[in-house]
């Protein structure tokens, strides 16, 4: 029998008292912003709500179990995770086991804040993370759009605000503390307001302040059982659907009730933003961990089953876990001083064999440093590389038969070195090939700036670069001289400045340049700066042959012969590289 909760404002003032917490079993807070305005949609339109599922534990025996507290001011860098209340002596609380991301969304809705990295921000850097409070715009017109909602709410920061002039953007945690009826007609009179305008806006804000404060719209079932392990079965049959709980989350759930030693929610979350720090940041999860614990603890199957999640496999996971995250902080790094970083690294789980071949292996502190390892680094950059090169897929479809299988390669092999063709040949025989055939050699030679594949095909082209700084995909000829309106003044024609635009953005224009120096090259072009970078002749000679660059015109009317001509070297090497035989001539090229 489900009973009345009461309203939104009462729930969350039972959150702020700790009334309601979160058992270790539940998962992290997942909802993106636009699922967040999406609720508060819903419920300013009386869509209903859901109901809930809470663990009613007496003060007995709170003190048995650890318990965290809602999300409020969430971070995607430095605030993601549910903090964490330890164990609760002497104090009944209610658990939420279904209703965690609704109320956590009320809850910073609300009472908080939300903090997303924007689009081509580093993640290292403090300003890709604005802070943004949810609002909701009083000047909205009430119809409602193509996706049905009727209500316009956003997670806006101030300079988005003040520069959206045609809206009137109010806080909706003002809501909480807002009086209704003549004083909000007031406050609004007072943000000048007037004539049907405002009255639009009241409407707006007394049905926003009756959903929170008056309906009473909190429904749930109550389990009262004080037994875990009948606690943790509700929580599986209730979330192993896969639409609402990833069998990764039940993968850890089931780790956090079954690890003995180990906080397992704490340890996992710590290295998961641990290894996401590494260099110049990765966007690892926590599925990326939880199948590498899989893997490397030799669990029969790498994939996400409920048949592996057996209290013997969480102990045995448990168990190696000391040695099972030093080879994936190990590996992370190595895969940062390739150069790789979360913009970069195309496919994650390509760092799983390489995981399992160090952690076989015990690979020391010194391993991605250290002189002695240089050939085994070698290879492993090389392998890497080229799988995550490939266009087809090689970390697709059937991903936990081929990890199974790359598993067992590695550990038929000898530890000392890391067994490259052997993986190789293992792939071929699934049909997933590390050969590039000659179409696939012509599409990378024509790839753009931007792909995926592109930093780690030129760190395969040009290996003497030291990736271990900051490193950008550069142009050689400043892609700012590409613009229609530049070309056209310098006499060339519409269609042919299109193909020069298209050219000038792909491979043979890109190499590889250092953080600071590609700054500081910005729009000069390539012989001039390699004049004043290069003052030396022979230096200069040396860095075009080294990065294949041949002659350089000095304007951009010779542009298409640097090119073609480059092109062709780049496609000879990557087929010297990737693929089979070279033949005398280039294979032709397709129509542009």
């Amino acid at each position: 029998m489900y009973k009345p909760g009461g309203t939104i404002a009462e729930a969350l003032g039972r959150i702020q008292t700790k009334s309601y917490v979160l058992p270790a079993i539940q998962r992290e807070f997942v909802w993106k912003p636009e699922q967040i305005e999406r609720l508060f949609d819903s419920l300013m339109q009386g869509y209903p709500f859901g109901t809930f599922l809470f663990w009613k534990v007496e003060a007995a025996t709170s003190g048995k179990f650890k318990f965290y507290d809602f999300v409020l001011n969430y971070h995607q860098r430095d605030a993601a995770h549910c903090p964490e209340l330890g164990k609760l002596h002497h104090q009944s609380v209610t658990a939420v086991l279904d209703g965690q991301q609704r109320l956590t969304a009320l809850n910073i809705g609300l009472r908080g804040s939300m903090a997303i990295k924007q689009p081509n921000k580093w993640w290292t850097n403090p300003d890709a993370f604005p802070l943004r409070t949810l609002r909701i715009d009083l000047l909205a017109p009430s119809s409602p759009d193509e996706d049905g909602v009727r209500y316009r709410f956003k997670f806006l920061d101030d300079g988005q605000v003040a520069r959206d002039e045609g809206a009137h953007w109010f806080k909706v945690p003002n809501i909480l503390g807002m009086e209704d009826g003549p004083a909000m007609l007031e406050s609004l009179m007072e943000r000048g307001l007037s004539g049907e305008a405002l009255k639009g806006a009241y409407a707006i804000l007394d049905r926003l302040h009756r959903v929170v404060n008056s309906h009473n719209l909190i429904n749930y079932y109550e389990e009262e059982t004080q037994d875990l392990e009948r606690v943790l079965n509700i929580f599986i049959r209730l979330n192993s659907g896969g639409t609402i709980l990833s069998y990764s989350d039940l993968l850890l759930s089931i780790a956090v009730a079954r690890w003995k030693q180990v906080d397992a929610r704490a340890e996992i979350h710590k290295l998961v933003d641990e290894l996401n720090r590494i260099g110049t940041g990765f966007a690892l999860s926590q599925d990326f961990v939880l199948k590498a614990g899989l893997m490397l603890a030799d669990i029969a199957s790498v994939g996400f089953k409920v048949e592996n999640f057996t209290t013997e496999n969480m102990l045995a996971l448990e168990s190696n876990w000391l040695s099972i995250r030093s080879a994936l902080v190990r590996t992370v790094e190595l895969a940062s001083s390739f150069g790789l970083n979360g913009q970069t690294l195309k496919a994650d789980s390509a760092l799983l064999p390489i995981g399992y071949y160090l952690y076989k292996k015990g690979a020391p502190g010194n391993y991605v440093t250290h002189s002695q390892f240089a050939s085994d680094r070698e290879a492993i950059r090389g392998w890497l590389v080229r799988s995550i090169v490939k266009a087809s897929g090689i970390w697709g479809s059937g991903l936990d038969t081929l990890l199974t299988a790359l598993r067992e390669v590695i550990q038929a092999n000898d530890p000392g070195a890391f067994p490259a063709e052997q993986l190789r040949q293992a792939m071929s025989q699934r049909g997933k090939s590390l050969t590039f055939e000659p179409a696939e050699i012509e599409d990378l030679v024509h790839i753009e700036y931007g792909d995926k594949r592109t930093f780690p095909l030129l760190s395969l082209l040009f290996p003497f670069v030291d990736l271990r700084n900051q490193f950008h995909v550069d142009h050689v000829y400043p892609i700012s001289r590409f613009t229609p309106r530049r070309l056209q003044n310098q006499g060339f024609g519409e269609t042919e400045a299109e193909v020069l635009a298209r050219h000038a953005n792909t491979l043979p224009n890109l190499q590889l340049l250092e953080g600071a120096i590609n700054n500081e090259k910005r729009a000069t072009m390539p012989m001039a700066w390699l004049a004043a970078h290069l003052p030396d002749a022979a230096s200069q000679l040396q860095y075009r042959t080294l990065h294949e660059l041949g002659e350089l015109p000095t304007d951009l009317q010779d542009f298409e012969s640097f090119y073609a001509a480059r092109r062709d070297r780049l496609r000879i090497k990557l087929t010297e590289m990737l693929g089979g035989p070279v033949s005398a001539s280039a294979p032709p090229v397709a129509a542009e």
